[in-house]
């Protein structure tokens, strides 16, 4: 049996004790990074994960944002969109998926001190967009244009997701990229099992994934990470290839179209779909960049498409199948075989639910 390790990021949102969404209008960077100053670091992390250029990322949680710099390239601020929590690398779905749950829980319980509380949700409710003000000055010009992903960073500031990470021993550079493109090829069938963002500009917006018709396309689906230097290195945009800034990046797999989810659980069942799909060597799509249009497309009903809902069945009869030595991987993907037959998603329950959180 393939041995396979695995990660989760979460991105985390807030609304506060009357509802209001918070966001880089009405919250401040101190007051998010008080909250991880209370939470406790471990050098035990390291060299797992990644601290940064800037020293923000010093623990498992960290404040998410974009940064402003002045013309000779020292930071300025942070304008903050969330709280990001980073598991280690575990040697099982189930490792990673309890690691998260329990620090989403000190992150809560921290939070709420503060009048705070986690709102899962991938897509910011009450405005689509980032306004860069002011404009980026010469020094930020110049080094927001060494990836497309820099490019487009303004983009994250209204989207929240996960990245899902996964690393299979044995897997050369060709191998991983061909998987990355396997992934980005498929994403349309796989993004709508955890659709949560059927609200933009406060309102519904007919859809139920905001996230994916801004995204997806513009920003990558997959990710691989390759040795520096590596010949089987990728020149895309958005890129499916990049260069491992630490030892423990290289051979990782990365998903990041998926909507946040509320419930950790279901990162599980993501986790062990995209194993099958990994070790899976019957499918025959591939790309390397993501189809947008069909993101687009499929954004609005999800799995409510005749097409679409054949089409992510077919990925999972395929995990399926490469699961079959991996009896616990096989009962979480029964569950999720289960929320697709139901044709189920985040964002039906949400429209179903309370009100919407105010601006």
């Amino acid at each position: 049996m393939a041995q396979v390790r695995y990660g989760i990021e979460h991105e985390v949102a807030f609304r506060r004790a009357d509802g209001a969404f918070a966001d880089f209008t009405n919250t401040t960077f101190e007051e998010l990074q008080g909250i991880v100053d209370a939470l406790p670091e471990d050098p035990a992390d390291y060299p797992d994960l990644r601290i940064g250029d800037q020293g923000i990322k010093r623990k498992r949680w960290y404040v998410e944002g974009f940064e402003r710099f002045d013309d000779a390239g020292g930071l300025v601020r942070c304008d903050p969109k969330g709280i990001e929590i980073r598991t280690r690398i575990h040697d099982s779905v189930e490792g990673a998926v309890a690691a998260l749950a329990a620090d989403l829980r000190a992150l809560e319980c921290e939070a709420a001190g503060r009048g705070l509380e986690p709102y899962p949700i991938g897509f910011n409710p009450v405005r689509s967009s980032y306004p860069v003000v002011p404009e980026l000055n010469a020094w930020e010009r110049a080094h927001r244009t060494g990836s497309p992903e820099e490019r487009t960073a303004h983009l994250h500031m209204v989207t929240h997701g996960p990245d899902l990470n996964l690393s299979v021993a044995g897997l050369g550079g060709a191998e991983l990229v061909d998987a990355g493109a396997k992934l980005t090829h498929y994403s349309p069938w796989l993004v709508p099992l955890a659709f949560s963002s059927p609200f933009r500009d406060g309102a519904a917006w007919g859809g139920l994934s905001a996230r994916t018709a801004v995204r997806t396309g513009l920003r990558p689906a997959a990710m691989v990470f390759l040795e520096p230097g590596s010949p089987h290195a990728l020149a895309t945009d958005p890129s499916l290839t990049q260069p491992a800034r630490l030892p423990a990046e290289v051979g990782r797999i990365e998903f990041k179209a998926f909507d946040a989810c509320p419930d950790p659980a279901l990162y599980g069942e993501l986790l062990s779909l995209l194993t099958g799909l990994v070790l899976d060597d019957t499918l025959p799509g591939r790309r390397r960049t993501p189809d947008a249009a069909l993101h687009r497309h499929v954004a609005v009903e999800g799995l409510a498409d005749p097409d679409t809902h054949a089409g992510t069945g077919v990925l999972l009869d395929a995990a399926e199948r490469a699961l079959a030595d991996r009896p616990a991987d096989l009962t979480r993907l029964a569950a999720l075989r289960e929320r697709w037959r139901a044709r189920e998603c985040p964002a039906a329950r949400m429209l179903a639910g309370p009100a919407l959180v105010s601006r």
